[in-house]
């Protein structure tokens, strides 16, 4: 059936409108800090191809039928959630997009907004994204329908093939530092879905196994470094949530923060101890905490999602194992933990406690319904305390991820003094729950909420520190990844703060010659990546001497030993 020739002008505008709109929803860029977007006026190379095959159909087909133009819409949306994400995730959690993690843990992300936004704020958001999503979709198969009608004319066929080639020409002549011929397109998505394509098949189908993992270390020391004149020391391994070393790097947040971290100095000198630190390098920015728990548990390299996966189902040593064969009890007390995980298998604790099993029976906070401070009553009522003369007391080693530093850092619980009341049913107060709920929701503005649950962090962990903790204790602090990038800001390191505090002169001192400094204040280059910290720990847990440390290269002179005085 031969179609008759529009006119010009108005077949034109009609195909510039459709192409216009098409092309807007591929290019758009994230308007930081935040969700929202910004127009952009680049090209989408993809949609020049997608054109051309559209061509092709029209030219086959005669038409296109509604079915058929759906289905083309329906493929369009999500390439436009696809892009929406890619834009989107690193402005936000500061790394780019993983259709297998994040998806996972998108229904917790649902869940957080419905328990921190009011009720009347989450109604409207569902209904406008429906109403969004079914308006966008109209507009997208009427402008397909638009485009498909203007190509079943033939005459303007040879242009457009003719604008494609000489696109592509331009395209694939783009030289990295040499020759831009890029600069009018928008960066083109087909190698993140090819990336997310390649992701999901390591992780479903993972041929080559435990082989593409990093080297593991060799976890075969005595931990004889963490024998004492009262015994073997307790273990606490606190993996600080969101504690990135922008608190430090960042003038405004590190004079908000100055107080605080005295504050914590001098506690830690008060209960007989003494601190050192390091900066390391996070395998994960923003978010996936797991990645860090791992890649520092197991001394393995885990950057790459997939290698998580991988290393899970796996029998590769852990931390946890290597303790409990030298006669500890090892406790996993993670509160965060709100759904049966038997991936947690792998590790080997003789105890994991998540949300359910610690015993909390205070009101909630929030999504993340368990305060830090009331976390550790708990697990120093139940795993930690010294009652008595306990000379066959087994040693604990003990892994607490907090998760009150969480996004987005509301309600946040009040310090207590009176720790024996967070242990019991009355842990908080009616009215000092409803205080904290009450509290605004600062989304637009998430810096102040976050410095103020660090200060709450530094609160906590001094009064501890002072009053309650037992002897002999080494506290390994370690942030596991900066906060979001809404915090962050843009180009903020992956480095996050270690923290070792101990009673023990000689084990701090076998850090100070791995490259640790003395003091809460951080060296100013990383010692490395996080999983090399394994080493170092084992090492140092070990007693070496100095020229058996693996793993951080020792870097400048050698430093004095801690203060000991206090």
């Amino acid at each position: 059936m031969r179609v008759a020739p529009p006119a010009a002008i108005p077949w034109l505008l009609r195909f510039c409108l459709a192409f216009a709109l098409l092309n807007t929803l591929l290019t758009f860029e994230n308007r930081w800090p935040g969700f929202g977007v910004r127009y952009m006026p680049r090209l989408s190379y993809e949609l020049c191809l997608a054109l051309v095959a559209l061509m092709a159909w029209v030219a086959w087909r005669g038409r296109l039928s509604t079915r058929a133009a759906s289905a083309m819409a329906a493929g369009f949306l999500a390439l436009v959630l696809a892009r929406y994400a890619d834009v989107t995730a690193p402005a936000v959690l500061g790394r780019p997009v993983n259709v297998y993690w994040d998806g996972r843990h998108a229904s917790e992300l649902v869940q957080l907004a419905v328990q921190t936004l009011p009720a009347w704020q989450v109604a409207a958001a569902g209904a406008t994204l429906i109403l969004g999503s079914v308006l966008l979709f109209l507009l997208v198969r009427a402008a397909i329908a638009v485009l498909a009608g203007c190509l079943a004319w033939r005459g303007p066929r040879p242009w457009v093939l003719a604008a494609t080639a000489v696109l592509t020409l331009s395209f694939m002549a783009y030289v990295p530092g040499q020759r831009d011929t890029r600069w009018f397109f928008s960066l083109p998505l087909t190698p993140t879905l090819l990336h997310q394509g390649e992701l999901l098949a390591r992780v479903w189908w993972p041929a080559a196994g435990e082989s593409v993992l990093d080297a593991a270390p060799a976890f075969d020391g005595d931990l004889s470094g963490l024998v004492g004149p009262a015994g073997p020391a307790d273990v606490l391994l606190v993996f600080a949530e969101s504690y990135g070393s922008g608190s430090f790097d960042q003038p405004a947040m590190a004079s908000a923060l100055a107080s605080s971290r005295t504050a914590l100095d001098d506690a830690i000198r008060a209960g007989g101890r003494h601190v050192v630190s390091a900066r390391v390098t996070a395998p994960t920015f923003g978010g996936a905490s797991w990645l860090s728990h791992a890649g520092l548990l197991a001394g393995v390299d885990t950057r790459d999602p997939a290698d998580h996966d991988l290393l899970l189902a796996s029998q590769r040593p852990t931390l946890v194992r290597h303790f409990a064969r030298h006669g500890y009890r090892t406790v996993g007390w993670m509160p965060g933990l709100k759904r049966p995980w038997p991936e947690g298998a792998f590790y080997g604790f003789d105890r994991l406690s998540g949300d359910a099993g610690i015993g909390y029976s205070g009101p909630d906070f929030g999504y993340w319904r368990i305060p830090d401070q009331a976390a550790l009553a708990l697990l120093h009522v139940q795993e930690l305390e010294r009652k008595g003369h306990e000379a066959a007391r087994v040693p604990r080693f003990v892994v607490f991820p907090t998760t009150s530093t969480h996004a987005p850092f509301h309600p946040l619980a009040p310090f207590v003094p009176d720790w024996p009341r967070l242990a019991g049913p009355q842990a908080y107060t009616a009215a000092e729950a409803r205080a904290a709920q009450a509290a605004p929701v600062a989304v637009r503005e998430p810096l102040r909420p976050y410095v103020d649950s660090l200060r709450y962090q530094y609160a906590w962990m001094a009064d501890y520190l002072r009053h309650h903790a037992p002897h002999p204790l080494v506290m390994v602090i370690v942030g596991d990844h900066q906060p979001p990038a809404l915090v962050s800001g843009p180009g903020a390191s992956w480095d996050v703060p270690v923290h070792v505090i101990s009673d023990d002169p000689a084990l701090l001192q076998r850090l100070l010659v791995s490259g640790f400094v003395p003091g809460l204040a951080l060296p100013e280059q990383p010692q490395g990546p996080m999983h090399q910290l394994t080493r170092v720990l084992l090492g140092v847990f070990n007693a070496p001497g100095a020229h058996e440390l693996q793993g951080f290269e020792h870097v400048g002179a050698p430093v004095p030993a801690p203060h000991t005085g206090s």
